[in-house]
């Protein structure tokens, strides 16, 4: 996002004769020497004299006093051709990156639903405006034309000294809004803060009212959470605020769950999970980040304490049910869900990879996304018995395997089957893939190898009659 553009839309406003400035997490970035994901403009021009003055708007909450400008079509096409990071302080779509949001002073008055105000007031008033604002980092305003800061809520001390604050009465913030909860663990986390004493005690007697945000916003944020960086940090505070077993208590059981020390000396299920958490890549995938997460959800269910030690028996098998219903509580997306569960399934295969027979290992391979896969049973390994032999054998034997080697050319076709008289139907595909492991083994070089094989391997009552 184009900060002049930014600062083009407060001097038109202001050349217009209306106050404008900068303000929320912008201005907070600015002060911190880091690059606004975007930027947004506070002003006593209603929605309607904002919509006059620039006439290509997108009135977007207009009722709320929210309209959005967007960026010139120049700017517009070039940001969308460079990658750019996910807007940090509100989850409102690409559309939202390439706008600025003018947004009116007001006030606010009741939040029945826990997150839309009953009531709004419009105020030619900054400081009245600022006070519905979540924390004081993000309640501050900046006169870019002057280059001056106007702060009404201590919001440039808190910054000075590292701390998550709520505006005026945390509880209060925390009732109109339950995502803040959330979000305050998320800046905590990001930006290695404390959060205020009081501030965190609201958080903790509020936990239980996170049921009230929907699926949809808790999921976003916790990827934020998970991929910004600082995930373990997050999901610790996230545990001692309580909201852990409410937003996700199938990772809240595994606390205590012992395993087995020989090959998990760092601790419990729990532990080790946090230390995936900490050894995430910056930036990471979110399904690599999920799956990290989710990847021993299925212990917890299936402890066992066998005479020679504890034992998980197919918690991989019952974390990809847990974590499947997991990802659909939260609304992923059906590519985001495949490939989450993919990794839960996948996980403990590496155990067998110096076993496996040739097609075994280049089928397990070519499962999609399969770098992820061979992050994370790194980041298994590293928290845990720390042997990575097993990802450096992965590593090199798929380095030295050229793509013909994965997906060959398959030596026989469906038509080849019905050609020596073959009737059509479900057995086909068994043939078919009996015919591709074979010759990924390098047992069967040619298609009069491979219809010799399947002749003597599959008996005459698949031939057609």
């Amino acid at each position: 996002m184009s900060k002049g553009f930014a600062i083009s839309v407060v001097r038109t406003l202001r050349d217009s004769g209306h106050q404008a400035y900068l303000v929320g997490g912008c201005v907070r970035d600015l002060l911190l020497k880091r690059e606004p994901a975007d930027y947004d403009v506070a002003t006593d021009a209603t929605p309607d004299q904002v919509m006059r003055i620039f006439p290509d708007t997108y009135a977007v909450g207009a009722q709320f006093g929210v309209v959005l400008v967007p960026l010139p079509e120049s700017e517009r096409e070039a940001l969308v051709t460079r990658d750019s990071q996910e807007s940090e302080d509100r989850a409102t779509g690409h559309q939202h990156k390439l706008c600025v949001e003018v947004a009116t002073f007001r006030s606010d008055v009741g939040y029945s639903d826990g997150r839309h105000p009953d009531e709004v007031r419009f105020t030619s008033d900054p400081k009245e405006d600022v006070q519905r604002r979540d924390f004081t980092i993000n309640g501050l305003l900046l006169d870019p034309l002057n280059d001056e800061v106007l702060d009404f809520v201590g919001g440039q001390n808190d910054l000075k000294a590292g701390m998550i604050r709520a505006i005026g009465n945390a509880e209060l913030r925390f009732t109109e809004d339950k995502l803040r909860m959330l979000r305050a663990v998320r800046f905590t986390a990001r930006f290695g803060y404390q959060i205020d004493g009081t501030t965190f005690a609201a958080i903790q007697q509020l936990a239980p009212q996170i049921h009230r945000v929907s699926h949809e916003r808790v999921r976003d944020e916790l990827s934020r959470m998970l991929t910004e960086g600082h995930a373990r940090r997050a999901f610790e505070l996230l545990d001692q605020a309580g909201l852990v077993r409410e937003v996700l208590p199938e990772i809240s059981a595994m606390k205590g769950v012992e395993q087995p020390p020989e090959f998990h000396p760092e601790g419990d299920v729990f532990v080790h999970t946090l230390m995936l958490l900490e050894n995430l890549p910056h930036p990471c995938p979110v399904t690599l980040a999920w799956g990290a997460l989710l990847h021993d959800v299925g212990k917890p269910p299936t402890l066992r304490r066998a005479p020679d030690r504890i034992r998980f028996d197919e918690h991989a098998k019952v974390g990809t049910k847990m974590a499947e219903a997991i990802c659909q509580r939260l609304r992923f997306s059906n590519d985001e869900t495949k490939q989450i569960l993919l990794l839960v399934e996948n996980h403990m295969r590496f155990g067998d990879v110096e076993r496996m027979k040739p097609s075994t290992f280049k089928k397990f391979i070519r499962l999609p996304q399969f770098d992820e896969h061979l992050e994370l049973h790194r980041l298994d390994c590293e928290a845990s018995h720390r042997s990575l032999h097993r990802y450096e054998f992965t590593r090199k034997k798929r380095s030295e395997l050229p793509p013909s080697a994965l997906r060959p050319q398959p030596l026989v076709s469906g038509d080849d089957l019905i050609a020596a008289g073959y009737a059509p139907g479900p057995q086909f595909k068994e043939i078919l893939s009996a015919v591709e492991d074979a010759q990924l083994d390098g047992s069967l070089q040619s298609k009069k190898q491979a219809m010799q094989f399947v002749r003597e391997k599959f008996s005459q009552s698949a031939v057609a009659s």
